[in-house]
């Protein structure tokens, strides 16, 4: 049975009911697919709230976030982005070898429209002092590692423009260590801007270490199936007892509907 869940918009930071994200009703078959992968989501993001989607492979929390995106559409249901925009940041980097970490930030901002090359580089040199990378814009990908690239990533996806901040599991390829000093970046960020954020895992504690709200979604097709409200003051750490027992009860509910379903 699905769980009953709160989906009404919540109040910003300000106290205004908002909207920075509505689904409702979506629901999301492929040609040939005999289950659909989304059925029936409701979910409603309020301005500048963090929230975590969990669940198992194959769920459809990046199908989710495609159709945020407006990358696809949904075949039922309606998905709404009151400001029109919403930025995504993928798992890998996907920066272009051939150009500089600042170029690569500044192709997001001709794509934006930013007028003015020397305003670009202005610009993206700004966005990448705000990742705490001051003094990489000449920098390739190659001279770069991991967790910087992520970050160069990061910045390009701020200089998309939007309210809402889209994020694929974009930390599970680093190292535990690099991971956890980018959860901290992520964090003084989103309280830097105000942004909306939806970050898509796999992993239950870094779901509690971040987000304010966990929904976790069922096995295909994926459904919200229960949500969590993370009252736990910032900043966490993934190692503090509060975090750790809030995760055994959602890493629960997770393995029940990884049963359930067969997966």
């Amino acid at each position: 049975m699905t769980a009953t869940i709160e989906t009404a918009a919540r109040p910003d930071r300000t106290g205004a009911a908002q909207t920075a994200v509505r689904l409702a009703g979506v629901g999301k078959s492929f040609r040939g697919g005999a289950t659909p992968v989304l059925d029936g989501i409701d979910l409603d993001v309020a301005p500048g709230e963090f929230v975590c989607l969990l669940g198992a492979s194959g769920c459809g929390k990046s199908t989710l976030l495609n159709l945020v995106a407006g990358l696809d559409s949904p075949t039922t249901g309606t998905v709404e982005v009151p400001s029109g925009r919403a930025a995504l940041m993928f798992q890998e980097s996907a920066l272009f070898p051939w150009l500089t970490a600042g170029q690569n930030v500044e192709l997001a901002l001709r794509l934006r429209g930013l007028p003015g090359r020397r305003e670009r580089r202005v610009e993206a040199e700004r966005l990448l002092d705000l990742v705490r990378l001051r003094g990489s814009y000449d920098k390739r990908p190659h001279q770069l590692s991991g967790g910087m690239r992520q970050r160069v990533a990061l910045a390009r996806a701020l200089a998309q423009g939007g309210d809402v901040l889209l994020m694929d599991e974009p930390f599970a390829a680093l190292d535990a260590i690099t991971r956890d000093v980018l959860h901290e970046e992520l964090v003084r960020l989103w309280e830097t801007t105000g942004l909306a954020v939806v970050f898509v895992t796999h992993n239950v504690r870094e779901a509690v270490r971040l987000g304010q709200r966990v929904v976790l979604l069922s096995s295909r097709p994926g459904r919200v199936a229960r949500e969590w409200r993370v009252d736990i003051p910032q900043p966490r750490r993934i190692e503090d007892k509060t975090v750790a027992d809030l995760s055994v009860e959602i890493t629960e509910h997770l393995r029940e509907e990884i049963s359930r379903h067969g997966r």
